[in-house]
């Protein structure tokens, strides 16, 4: 049998077994969380351009597909701010990145 076999291990055992990758899952579950938190404020004809950034030090970048939809989004800011923070889930400010990437 091959040593190295024995040592195989699940994405998540390694992210919680490394500090580094353990803040990376920890911000994603943060950014993921945000989201679900302010979905039901996001026009539904919009949501399928709308995705989930990083979440670093108060600041959330939520990713969005075209300049349309950004400058919707815009609009509803401090609705998503005010949401978040009722919901427990601070954050100090939103930004909006238009990421063409699929």
């Amino acid at each position: 049998m091959n040593p190295r076999s024995q040592h195989l291990f699940t994405l998540l055992q390694a992210s919680e077994q490394n500090p580094g990758l353990a803040k990376l899952l920890s911000q994603q579950k943060d950014s993921q969380a945000r989201l679900r938190a302010i979905e039901s404020l996001i026009p539904p004809t919009l949501l399928p351009f709308v995705k989930y950034g990083p979440f670093e030090a108060g600041m959330w970048c939520m990713l969005v597909s075209n300049n349309t939809t950004a400058a919707k989004l815009r609009q509803l800011l401090p609705t998503f701010e005010a949401k978040l923070r009722s919901s427990g889930l601070e954050v100090t400010a939103i930004r909006l990145k238009v990421s063409r990437q699929k």
